[in-house]
């Protein structure tokens, strides 16, 4: 697809970012949608809060399992193949979690929509990444930053709703309709992408897929188990913490020593101050984001007596601050580059975390919704900026790793968030829910002060008619030098 440098998007580039947005809707909001029917499901299931939990575990696991091979399965088979797959195996498993007859059955078959979201969520951005081009990246990453940043808040709206009308199997079978719509308009609009042979897949890099799969898989389990008991010396913390840093350690091994196959994930990525900025950045902010999405109900429901409807309601200004944010601070980034909207957007998110830590039991619920939009609206004026700046400064051959690992490390984030969270609120005791809400926004204040510091080695404002940058190894490589060199990213000497 060309990639003209006008100020505007293109009829068919808008069509795409519609059909690929409505596929991908569906893993954002089943990943939070079914937190609000925890109660629902240990009475139906007669059966504990802990086996429950692993309804939202499970689904996490396998999607960040999945996500690895994504990277070399986009070159080997093209991305319209693999999208259509990813509806196609989220759309079973969302039948078959509807149909589920005891919580083991629908554990497994959330499994297998994790399974179909990790092919969909990161094929998200290496579609779009690739067809906006770089010249129009921030845009599209700001409309495609909309439904990623208000999904997870309006996920609990959208589950308390159909909760309170019909069974929670709808929480699952909803998605038919739209999963069935999302395959036939994908069949239609999303480019053909035959692999062309200019960057051949190779062979699949198993040892690496059974390395760092595991690793990531294990790592989120961690923190998951961590947020659970909030206590980290016990077994259930301790092992997967074990085979995470030997799984992960060993890929690490692997990778800068394999030479007969390309590695999933190539670590000289992180050689680019410009990738590494924004990959920090992009875990940084999964977790303040998340954080806020676990920590604000609590406040709601412990500290002010709501419901869980209401306080899905209430924490509904997040989402909108983001969803405004993201496209206009995505389009600016285009112009403006990225380094001063995020230093912006994190002053903005920071203030308003360091608001939160200062909220009362009596406190004005107006100026607590107020204070939910405004950090919103910071939030949302980082990430559209910051994945802008990921793929502006990629090869566009190297886009699917970008976009593994920026996706692995905000799945990364977004658990050290809620484990966080867990942490803080569990330390000040059952008898100071206030406290304890205090004290996880001081983490969220804390984050994103890390962010300020990080986003001052993001791009600044890019060249006119700025194009991606040829790595290092692959101008090495025309020129018959076969020396490995490590990815730099034009944004790094701006």
């Amino acid at each position: 697809m060309a990639h003209p440098s006008d100020e505007g998007l293109d009829p068919a580039l808008r069509r795409l970012i519609g059909v690929i947005l409505l596929g991908g809707i569906m893993g954002i909001l089943d990943g939070s949608m079914i937190a609000v029917a925890a109660d629902t499901l240990v009475k139906d299931f007669h059966t504990s809060l802990s086996a429950v939990s692993w309804v939202s575990t499970s689904y996490l696991l396998a999607l960040t399992v999945s996500i690895p091979v994504t990277t070399w399965a986009v070159d080997r088979f093209g991305g319209r193949r693999l999208w259509l797959l990813g509806l196609v195996v989220f759309l079973a498993g969302s039948i078959s979690a509807g149909l589920a007859w005891n919580i083991g059955s629908l554990i497994a078959f959330r499994v297998l929509q994790g399974l179909g979201a990790g092919l969909l969520d990161p094929l998200m951005l290496t579609l779009l990444a690739r067809s906006a081009g770089p010249g129009r990246i921030g845009r599209v990453m700001g409309l495609m930053g909309v439904v990623g940043s208000s999904g997870p808040v309006f996920g609990p709206v959208i589950g308390g709703f159909i909760l309170q009308g019909v069974a929670w199997r709808w929480m699952f079978l909803v998605n038919v309709p739209i999963g069935l719509l999302a395959l036939l308009l994908a069949l239609r609009v999303v480019p053909d992408d035959k692999p062309s042979g200019e960057h051949p897949a190779g062979r699949l890099d198993v040892v690496g897929l059974a390395l760092i799969g595991p690793g990531v898989a294990t790592a989120v389990l961690t923190l998951s188990q961590y947020a659970e008991r909030a206590e980290f010396v016990t077994w259930q913390v301790l092992v997967p913490l074990a085979a995470a840093v030997v799984l992960l350690g060993g890929y690490a091994v692997h990778a800068l020593r394999e030479r007969r196959t390309a590695p999933l994930i190539d670590l000289r990525l992180f050689t680019s101050r410009s990738f590494s900025a924004s990959v920090t950045v992009g875990s940084l902010v999964g977790l303040a984001t998340f954080a806020s999405l676990f920590a604000l109900p609590l406040y709601y429901q412990q500290v002010r007596g709501h419901d869980t409807f209401e306080s899905a309601l209430l924490l509904a200004p997040l989402g909108v601050g983001s969803a405004l944010a993201m496209p206009l601070t995505g389009r600016l980034s285009d112009r403006l580059g990225p380094r001063n909207l995020v230093l912006g957007g994190a002053v903005i998110a920071g203030l308003s975390a360091l608001a939160f830590t200062q909220l009362a039991a009596d406190t004005s619920q107006i100026w607590s919704a107020v204070l939910a939009f405004t950090i919103g609206v910071g939030l949302g004026s980082i990430g559209a900026p910051t994945i802008g700046s990921l793929y502006r400064t990629l090869p566009p051959h190297l886009v699917p790793q970008g976009s593994t690992v920026l996706y692995m490390l905000n799945q990364l984030g977004a658990a050290i968030g809620i484990a966080l969270v867990a942490l803080l609120v569990q330390s000040a005791g059952s008898g100071d829910a206030l406290g304890g809400f205090q004290a996880a926004y001081w983490g969220v204040t804390g984050a994103l002060v890390l962010v300020l510091f990080t986003a001052t080695l993001l791009p600044g404002r890019p060249a006119p008619q700025e194009t991606t940058a040829e790595p290092p190894q692959e101008r090495a490589e025309s020129g018959s030098q076969k020396t490995p060199a490590p990815v730099a990213a034009q944004g790094d000497a701006t």
